[in-house]
């Protein structure tokens, strides 16, 4: 049976033009002003509701403009939206510490680096036990 393209976008591309539409704009959006950004395409209300979400998530806030609302990005890059994500995700565990050590243990030995340089501690010890040669109950691992 031949591929049949799907009608449906990928989960989150929407959320990201209209994120990027708020963003380029540097002011607050209605629904409608962000559908005319993103090209008319989108039904308003496909628009609103999308808005609507985002406002749920916390990633935009609202104001009143007249009838309808105007929205403006809580974050103001994907960097910042990525962020956002994580510390939600850290949140909805009890143990953070252990989801902490867990996403540690696997980052890359440069993405390693780069948050002991953020962090501050550039501790050269800290290299000697590696997320990929030792498992998470390896001497030294729970520090990480």
């Amino acid at each position: 049976m031949p591929d049949v393209p799907s009608a449906r976008r990928p989960a989150g591309e929407l959320e990201a033009e209209v994120l990027a539409a708020l963003w380029s704009a540097r002011q607050p959006m209605t629904p409608q002003d962000v559908q005319a950004a993103l090209g008319g395409d989108l039904a308003r209300t496909t628009v609103a509701t999308i808005l609507a979400r985002l406002f749920d998530k916390g990633t935009v806030v609202r104001t009143r403009a007249g009838r309808a609302y105007a929205y403006t990005p809580t974050v103001q890059d994907t960097a910042g939206l990525a962020a956002r994500r994580m510390h939600t995700e850290l949140g909805r565990e009890a143990d953070r510490s252990t989801v902490l050590a867990r996403f540690v243990s696997d980052l890359s030995a440069e993405d390693e680096r780069l948050l002991r340089e953020l962090l501050g501690d550039g501790a050269p010890e800290a290299d000697a036990v590696r997320p990929d040669t030792a498992g998470p109950d390896a001497p030294g691992a729970a520090g990480r």
